[in-house]
């Protein structure tokens, strides 16, 4: 019996030995049961690649119904042009603002996986309950809805539940896409020098996939609800996304995951008023005098602290230590003192990390009304262009897809070719910064604008003046759209993907998801901004009976006028991007003892992501 219970003794001791010398992350990651993940069973590429074929289904989904969201509700809803656009960009305008809400509940309550698996079931509610809508009630007489049958007209009931459907696919999309970037980006252990590469090349991949789930979604389901097989269209876009679904479900053991932790904006509120209740108070220079928990603490729960910076002064008045700082026997929570008299250090540079971020991704907002022409005049000046090619017809709409293209060819450039010239150049592993690659994709976005006024210029020298509906107004092939195209995607890479890595490793830990949802809002507001540019130019350049920059007839306007207004536009942006990134100080978190020698075992700052130079 003695020798039996030794020798469970050494299995046991054994095993213990073997959990201990078990590799575990060391970004604080945990596996689905709150434990610490094993790097050897969770994460990682066999992670990323599945998020990544759920971010390219779920894009084709998403864009299987709004690449021709607008032609659906003209035809089979028979609403006119201005109805049609102006609802579309309200639903376009909504699914970022969800990105927002989403974002909200992943940094703060839900955690990453969670708010992705509820976002998706509702994504695919909404796609199935809008299939189910277009065949049951709206597409009726049968065949209607093509270029040639109109559908007849529709109850109320009818129309609400559409918008019901559509409105779901929206809120399910919206609270799903900036998530799913950060929890993919989870995956990799940016403290390890290997996952930490892995973590940047993620970005790109991920970028690669959405634009290759729309480039199915722009050209086949297109074409398939182009010809009216609207039904068809929507069943392919709600299978999509159910298998995206599906395949999301399935990676549940091997994902990473990190806790949510609270909500930010009780955090925020805390340091603005602790503040404002000592703006008498004296700020003396350092940190010294500055409050923060122990070294091995975070007053944001499983957060790591963030060392403290200069700028934005006042502030810090918030982590002034004060006899009054801490709560009376009645009040005081667990460790006596009142968060809304007396912050920490983490909590101030919190608060001070998002005010450096907003003149960054207030830049990135002009890009995006670059970006956004190429749905809308870039489509109209194909139009306007020769689109036939023997007896074959061009979609104007089509040439998009050199953009995808350009996006995929210039990944693989950026990863395999100029990246690693760079870094060995810079003799900086990580080649250039994420600020760095935003400028260059401002300064080739202006390349595409100056490249699609020339164009223009070409087309109107071998236009019809005559044209009455500008189809093939211009003897010029559709074809020279090809390099603004490219270019476009081009910038794509640089600025879109450099944005997704900005503003995730700059975000504090607890706002994650918040930096990605940025990304998205610049898409938004870009919209937005591009509408109201439109309008003020043509209630300017219609004064004295002239028919304005982009008139009905191209041909009588001054498209190209407006593209080189945009080139230098967003050349001044570009300056003030030049100034805002020379300003802009990188957020540094708390190190981690790792060394031998004395110097060595002190805590070190670490600077995400580990870029000592942030300036264009």
């Amino acid at each position: 019996m003695a020798c039996l219970n030794n020798i469970c003794k050494e299995v046991s001791d054994e095993k213990m030995m073997t959990k201990e010398e078990e590799d575990y992350t060391l970004d604080g990651t945990v596996d689905r049961h709150g434990q610490p993940a094993i790097r050897s069973k969770t994460g990682t590429w066999v992670s990323g690649i599945l998020l990544l074929v759920n971010q390219g289904l779920a894009t084709l989904a998403f864009f299987g119904v709004g690449v021709n969201l607008v032609l659906f509700l003209t035809r089979v809803l028979g609403q006119d042009n201005a109805e049609a656009a102006n609802n579309v960009s309200k639903w376009t305008g909504t699914v970022y603002i969800f990105s927002l809400l989403g974002a909200f509940l992943s940094d703060s309550y839900w955690g990453r996986y969670k708010t992705c698996a509820i976002f998706q079931a509702i994504f695919v509610v909404g796609l199935v309950l809008l299939s189910i809508s277009s065949s049951a009630f709206l597409l009726y007489p049968k065949g209607c809805g093509d270029e040639e049958t109109p559908c007849g007209t529709h109850s109320t009931f009818h129309i609400v539940f559409f918008y019901l459907a559509i409105y779901m696919v929206a809120l399910g999309n919206g609270g799903y896409q900036p998530t799913i970037a950060t929890f993919g980006a989870d995956q990799f252990d940016e403290e390890d020098p290997k996952e930490g590469h892995s973590k940047i090349a993620f970005f790109s991949f991920f970028y690669l996939a959405l634009n290759l789930g729309s480039l199915f979604s722009n050209t086949i389901l297109g074409y398939f609800e182009d010809q009216g097989m609207w039904t068809l269209g929507f069943w392919a876009s709600a299978g999509s996304a159910f298998v995206a679904l599906v395949l999301f479900l399935i990676g549940t053991p091997r994902y990473r995951h990190f806790k949510p932790q609270g909500n930010p904006l009780s955090r925020f509120c805390q340091v603005l008023v602790a503040a404002i209740r000592k703006w008498k108070v004296g700020i003396m220079p350092g940190d010294d005098h500055l409050f923060e928990t122990d070294k091995n603490e975070s007053a944001i729960k499983g957060d790591r602290r963030i060392l403290h910076t200069e700028g934005f002064r006042f502030l810090d008045r918030a982590a002034i230590m004060t006899p009054n700082d801490y709560a009376t026997d009645e009040e005081k929570n667990t460790k006596g003192r009142n968060p809304w008299r007396l912050c920490t250090i983490t909590q101030v540079e919190e608060v001070k990390c998002i005010l450096r971020l907003l003149p960054i991704w207030l830049c990135t907002i002009l890009y995006s009304v670059v970006f956004t022409q190429m749905a809308s005049l870039f489509v109209e000046q194909g139009d306007a262009l020769k689109t036939t090619v023997s007896n074959f017809d061009i979609p104007a709409a089509s040439m998009s897809s050199f953009d995808i293209l350009s996006v995929a060819t210039f990944i693989f450039i950026y990863r395999r070719i100029l990246d690693p010239i760079v870094a060995r150049i810079k003799t900086n592993p990580k080649g250039l910064t994420e600020l760095q690659r935003m400028g260059i994709g401002l300064v080739i976005a202006i390349l595409a604008m100056v490249a699609a006024g020339v164009v223009e210029v070409f087309r109107l020298k071998y236009a019809n003046k005559d044209c009455p509906n500008c189809n093939n107004a211009s003897s010029l092939s559709i074809f020279w759209q090809i390099p603004q195209y490219m270019l476009i995607g081009a910038s794509e890479v640089f600025m879109y993907v450099g944005q997704l890595e900005f503003f995730n490793g700059q975000a504090p830990d607890g706002l994650k998801s918040f930096g990605s949802a940025l990304c998205m809002t610049s898409i938004s507001l870009g919209n937005y901004v591009s509408s109201l540019l439109v309008t003020m130019v043509m209630k300017i350049s219609t004064r004295d009976n002239m028919p304005g920059w982009i008139p009905g007839n191209l041909n009588k306007g001054h498209l190209d006028l407006f593209y080189f207004l945009l080139a230098a536009l967003t050349t001044a942006d570009l300056m003030i991007y030049i100034i805002c990134a020379k300003w802009y100080k990188c957020i540094k978190f708390d190190g981690r003892t790792n060394g031998d020698d004395d110097d060595n075992k002190k805590s070190r700052p670490v600077t995400v992501a580990a870029q000592a130079d942030f300036r264009v």
